[in-house]
């Protein structure tokens, strides 16, 4: 048998429930091979041992159920958990715990999960690092994980956990996935409810998660949402192919894996077609940045008024940048989201799926950034579902992926055509 901490998602649930093995077995493994990498990766805010194998043990006592039967989680340190602190990555709540789970969370649990500890974010899901590492890089020569969910993908990619969650306001589940070399799902805008997430921007902010196939994030989200999300694999899928309005941006190792996830979706049968975006798409990425930035200036008002002291430079401009968004400003970033949205509706009517760029290129060096997330500002903008994945390696040996995007509260087509994706590219 392999390792445990190898095994995916599916295989963890479906072996649980035919007590073909344990729960307390299943989360020695991910913890041991916590203990043997994180003291380098530093992916866990929070982890307590003895409290996970208490929680396995209780759920071998109570006998295996739910889709997700003891399947070990990670959380990302934005989402409140009742039994371990929840600090949204800042000094403020060092010391915060949380009366009750978040919704998500609860979802979870009652799913048959284990939530094994809490993952690092970046300070209240925006810019400033934290100390994670990524997993494809060393601690001589460090490379970012990408942000704002940095442990959560971290901890997948490394096998620490088989699933994760992470949130995504600007691109903090499609970059990390990028950047760390797996899958990451950004589903339909309030698929899944935000109740008990420290919020940045309500009308942006999403629930999604990570794993290292698309099948088992498939089944994460989809047993959260209590919807069968399991992908089918389409026959001839029209794949459009979206540079966005940033192409210039994307380096040679970004085109490369575009081209080829191209060609590997064109020799699995898909028909291609070129989409051409109008000019008016290109405002899309700043209208994110007005509407987050007004909306974080609102979602932080206590904690400004009150301990603004605690707020890093970074985090201290983005609600600077709320104030600077005036009426008229936040209006035309409404108008734009607003008309957009229905003209990407008749964009699929032609295609049943986009392809873009999940980043620049590479995850950058050092960790002094998380990169950029101009990419994907614009999908989170729109409210589309969004399945970033793996496409191989650029020049520097580290990961690149692109983004599989579908149609809003269609998210089964976009992981139809990821899971083709994943499978021409195997």
């Amino acid at each position: 048998m392999s390792p445990l901490h190898t095994f995916s998602a599916r295989q963890i649930a479906q072996a649980v429930a035919r007590r073909e093995i344990t729960v307390e077995a299943v989360v020695r493994a991910h913890l041991e091979r916590i203990a043997a990498l994180d003291p380098e990766l530093h992916a866990w805010q929070f982890l307590d041992s003895r409290h996970a194998l208490e929680q396995a043990r209780e759920l071998d006592r109570r006998g295996p159920g739910g889709p997700l039967a003891g399947v070990p989680v990670g959380v990302k340190d934005l989402l409140d958990t009742a039994d371990q602190p929840t600090s949204y990555g800042s000094p403020i709540y060092a010391h915060h715990r949380p009366a009750v789970d978040a919704a998500c969370v609860a979802g979870c649990r009652d799913a048959g999960a284990l939530i094994l500890g809490k993952t690092v974010t970046t300070e209240f899901a925006t810019f400033k690092p934290g100390p994670t590492r990524n997993p494809h890089s060393t601690p001589q020569a460090p490379h970012t994980p990408g942000g704002s969910s940095s442990g959560s993908a971290a901890a997948v990619a490394a096998h620490m956990v088989p699933l994760a969650f992470g949130t995504q306001t600007a691109a903090s589940i499609v970059r990390p996935a990028a950047f760390c070399g797996i899958v990451g799902y950004k589903p339909t805008h309030n698929l899944l409810p935000l109740a008990g997430v420290k919020s940045l921007s309500p009308s942006l902010d999403t629930v999604g998660g990570f794993a290292r196939s698309v099948d088992d994030v498939a089944l994460f989200i989809g047993a959260l949402a209590r919807l069968d999300l399991t992908p089918v694999v389409p026959r001839k899928p029209r794949v459009g192919l979206c540079r966005t309005p940033h192409w210039e941006l994307a380096d040679a190792d970004a085109r490369r894996a575009w081209n080829d996830a191209a060609q590997a979706l064109k020799d699995a049968g898909a028909e291609l077609v070129e989409v051409e975006l109008p000019e008016s798409w290109a405002g899309l990425a700043q209208a994110q940045i007005d509407i987050m930035n007004y909306e974080a200036r609102s979602s932080f008002a206590a904690e400004r008024r009150e301990q603004a002291g605690g707020f890093s430079p970074a985090f201290a401009q983005v609600l600077a940048g709320g104030d600077a968004v005036d009426r008229e400003r936040l209006f035309a970033a409404q108008e734009l989201a607003v008309r957009l949205r229905a003209e990407l509706e008749t964009l699929f009517r032609l295609t049943d799926v986009l392809i873009a760029p999940s980043a620049r290129g590479e995850a950058p060096a050092g960790l002094d950034s998380t990169g950029d997330p101009v990419f994907s500002r614009l999908w989170s903008l729109l409210g589309a579902p969004c399945v970033q994945v793996p496409v191989g390696t650029g020049s520097h040996g580290m990961p690149v992926g692109v983004t599989v995007v579908g149609p809003r509260w269609n998210d089964t087509q976009a992981l139809g055509a990821a899971l083709l994706l994943e499978r021409s590219l195997a």
